[in-house]
């Protein structure tokens, strides 16, 4: 009989906490999913996460070369879409009643509620190819990084005339494996404490971005 239900969208299974003292909604939600955990805390950890990443690093760099006019109006642009893309997915959590509708885990389901069709496909195909190029470009950074501390240290440690190349390869393939590995982890993404973390280091990179450029200016006062 379960496996007769498991043919239909809205059989869920159950794990057995589930039917403690006979309450099988304990601990699930109203669509019947594993009841939510999420507090503020996480919920600010999550959207410091998304919204300041290590691109801040060369932010300073890139509002220069646009200048004091265009620079700032760029970001103020881009602040904008920020706001309106964030309010337009809370809007589009539920569907189709904003309040008591389906809720919409992803963003396949957020375009089959709305639109349906073949633009469910040509979401999904924008989304693995958003996801191939990330972790294709976060590899190449993240091996150029590594690549620029070693590179770094040998100069210390031998002088800037020392001819200290490094292939950036081996460290594709170290940063690829790491990645593997950590893909491995079941409900990696109800880590509470690795949204934490990951806003900590948004704050470090931030503080980073903040030091070095104030740095800069008191080094030009200087001179």
């Amino acid at each position: 009989m379960a496996k007769e239900m498991q043919k239909t969208s809205m059989f869920i299974e159950r794990n057995p906490g589930d039917y403690e003292n006979g309450d099988i909604c304990k601990n699930l939600d109203d669509d019947g999913r594993p009841k939510r955990t999420g507090t503020w805390v996480t919920a600010s950890a999550h959207i410091i996460t998304a919204v300041i990443g290590s691109g801040v690093l060369s932010l300073a760099w890139a509002i220069a070369q646009l200048g004091w006019v265009v620079g700032p109006a760029v970001l103020m642009a881009f602040s904008f879409i920020t706001y309106f893309t964030s309010t337009l997915l809370a809007d589009c959590y539920r569907a189709p009643d904003p309040v008591h509708g389906k809720r919409n885990y992803t963003y396949m389901d957020v375009v089959r509620a709305y639109l349906g069709g073949r633009k469910v496909q040509l979401c999904g195909l924008a989304q693995y190819a958003n996801l191939v190029g990330v972790t294709i470009g976060y590899t190449i950074t993240a091996s150029i990084s590594m690549v620029a501390v070693k590179r770094s240290n040998c100069f210390h440690k031998h002088g800037h005339h020392a001819k200290c190349q490094t292939s950036n390869n081996p460290f594709m393939v170290i940063f690829a494996c790491i990645q593997i590995v950590l893909s491995q982890i079941p409900n990696f993404h109800n880590l509470s404490w690795l949204s934490i973390l990951a806003a900590i280091m948004s704050f470090a990179y931030s503080s980073i971005g903040l030091g070095l450029s104030i740095a800069k200016v008191a080094g030009n006062l200087n001179i």
